[in-house]
């Protein structure tokens, strides 16, 4: 007979299931990160996990948008702590920091991320989109920030520079180096 939880045993091993994935996502990728070990580090059986998600992709999927999520909300309570130019670098600062520790936000374009988008649902992929989608807009969509440039040309600018991610172990100091564009370009961004 399955086991029986009580809610907080549910709460507290989904947030383990989460935070577990998250780890070893960002340490060994999608492909190498395997339910089993998952379940494991938890302390719950395989058989269990279904109980919380429907399938290893279900899982990844909740992690990646749950990450998003606590990223745009970061960014978001700094932008309305400091509701100008100077709060949206800070928080723009804080969304490179974030994608930085989370391997798996930027890497998007590898065979690894490919398999898993592969393997998602539909709707798995539409909740990534709308994730992604509401993070854009962030930057966009605040009464007290008023573009200097076009809305689309704001969004690719601070894309490019949140991406350049990708290349930071190719630059020395690339949090400085990061800071410095960041508080260089905004003036060019917002009024």
């Amino acid at each position: 007979m399955p086991k029986i939880f009580s809610e907080r045993e549910k709460e507290n091993i989904v947030k383990g299931l989460l935070e577990t994935c998250r780890q070893s996502w960002t340490q060994y990728g999608y492909k190498k990160t395997s339910v089993d070990e998952l379940c494991k580090q938890v302390g719950i059986s395989k058989g269990a996990f279904y109980i919380f998600f429907d399938s290893k992709e279900a899982l990844f999927c909740e992690v990646l948008c749950c990450v998003q999520k606590e990223i745009f909300d970061a960014a978001l309570q700094v932008m309305d702590q400091r509701q100008d130019r100077t709060g949206a670098a800070e928080a723009i600062k804080l969304v490179y920091r974030e994608y930085a520790k989370n391997n798996f936000l930027y890497n998007s374009n590898t065979t690894d991320f490919t398999i898993l988008t592969n393997k998602l649902s539909e709707e798995q992929l539409q909740k990534i989109l709308h994730s992604n989608e509401q993070s854009k807009l962030l930057f966009l969509e605040k009464p007290y920030l008023h573009l200097k440039v076009d809305a689309d040309m704001a969004a690719s600018v601070i894309y490019a520079l949140i991406m350049s991610v990708k290349i930071k172990d190719t630059i020395p100091n690339h949090m400085e180096v990061f800071d410095f564009m960041v508080d260089h370009l905004i003036d060019d961004i917002y009024e």
